[in-house]
């Protein structure tokens, strides 16, 4: 029998100590993390979307609406500068955005990456899917739909990335996401052209700031489900770049058989594994939340064990699981649950492994 109810649950990472490091207005505001929402279960990679998302939930909206409406509070916070506008300017000190909504019912996504000047990429990624035929649109091409869409153009650009990138350029451009290239990208900016030869991938020192997203899976009382995600990339990023966050099974998944997962951490690496994919069809066999999530975490680390990233997994009976992969600054992973029973968000951890 299936038991269906209002629970919300948020993940996000705190780099200070737990409690304290959470701000007064967490649960108004957002956080980098993913969310996954179930009628009466939420659950997030972040702590603060997790009210607004539930609030859209119980004002009776659908598990769309709460996804779009948690992830838009985030990005119009600007959630620890890694979701929204004005954070991780490209190569060119340029913010864009990345975002993808799917509805677990239908299997519909709708999505977008590299997406510029427009601040509500989460709406925008929800009109490819109800407005367009399409799955994902990127690039210049993707803010044109957006304005004919009537949403409006803005210059995403404030006094905080535009620092963050003139101290960047004084560093000599590190980090960046260069290889193989001339001249040596671990010693000067570009401009870059190919490298006489191509040498052993040089390793990149883990910044766990660099890489993040804002997340929710929803779970509706007749057992639909939702997911999507926001986010504005990585830090320096090479122009164009898109991440895992709009690739549906990698930034997250839903389908209202299983449940929903979603993802954050290094997206190139991730993305390369469709993680949340492969814990909801973990949760479709009738693996519990906690071992998908552990699961999909461990198929990268066979290949990438000293990996940023961490998964957030629900089922449709309310069931809920984290995982996240333990390096150096990183070897704990809060979240947070909002369900019919805790009343409000409730503070969880998972430790790394």
């Amino acid at each position: 029998m299936k038991l269906y109810f209002n629970i919300c649950i948020a993940l996000k990472r705190y780099t200070g100590p737990l409690m304290k490091s959470l701000p007064t207005n967490l649960f108004l505001e957002c956080s980098k993390t993913v969310r996954i929402l179930q009628s009466q279960t939420l659950i997030c990679l972040s702590v603060t979307l997790s009210l607004k998302a539930w609030t859209a939930l119980q004002a009776g909206g659908s598990v769309l609406d709460a996804v779009e409406k948690g992830c838009a509070r985030c990005e119009a916070d600007q959630c620890d500068g890694s979701v929204g506008f004005g954070g991780s300017p490209d190569e060119r000190g340029e913010t864009t955005l990345d975002a993808m909504i799917m509805n677990g019912n239908t299997m519909e996504v709708g999505a977008v990456g590299d997406l510029r000047r427009i601040k509500n990429a989460i709406g925008v990624a929800r009109a490819v899917m109800e407005r367009t035929d399409h799955t994902l649109l990127v690039g210049e091409s993707a803010s044109v739909f957006a304005e004919n869409m009537g949403f409006t153009a803005e210059d995403l650009t404030t006094n905080k990335s535009i620092s963050i990138f003139t101290q960047w350029l004084k560093d000599n451009c590190q980090p960046n996401y260069r290889k193989n290239v001339s001249p040596d990208p671990s010693q000067y900016c570009g401009p870059y052209k190919p490298g006489a030869t191509l040498r052993q991938k040089r390793k990149r020192q883990i910044d766990i700031h660099a890489h993040d997203t804002i997340g929710m899976i929803v779970i509706g009382k007749d057992g639909q489900v939702a997911a999507g995600t926001s986010t504005n990339g990585a830090n320096h990023k090479v122009p164009g770049r898109v991440g895992d966050s709009p690739i549906a099974g990698a930034g997250s998944y839903a389908d209202s058989t299983a449940g929903g997962a979603a993802a954050t951490g290094d997206g190139d690496v991730m993305m390369r594994f469709l993680p949340s994919y492969l814990a909801v069809e973990l949760m479709k066999t009738g693996t519990d939340p906690s071992t998908a999530c552990k699961t999909s975490i461990s198929r990268i680390k066979i290949h990438y064990p000293g990996f940023f990233g961490a998964v957030i997994c629900a089922n449709t009976t309310g069931h809920y699981g984290a995982a996240c992969n333990k390096v150096p600054g990183f070897s704990k992973f809060p979240f947070v649950v909002y369900n019919s029973n805790t009343k409000s968000p409730l503070l969880q951890s998972v430790d790394c492994f």
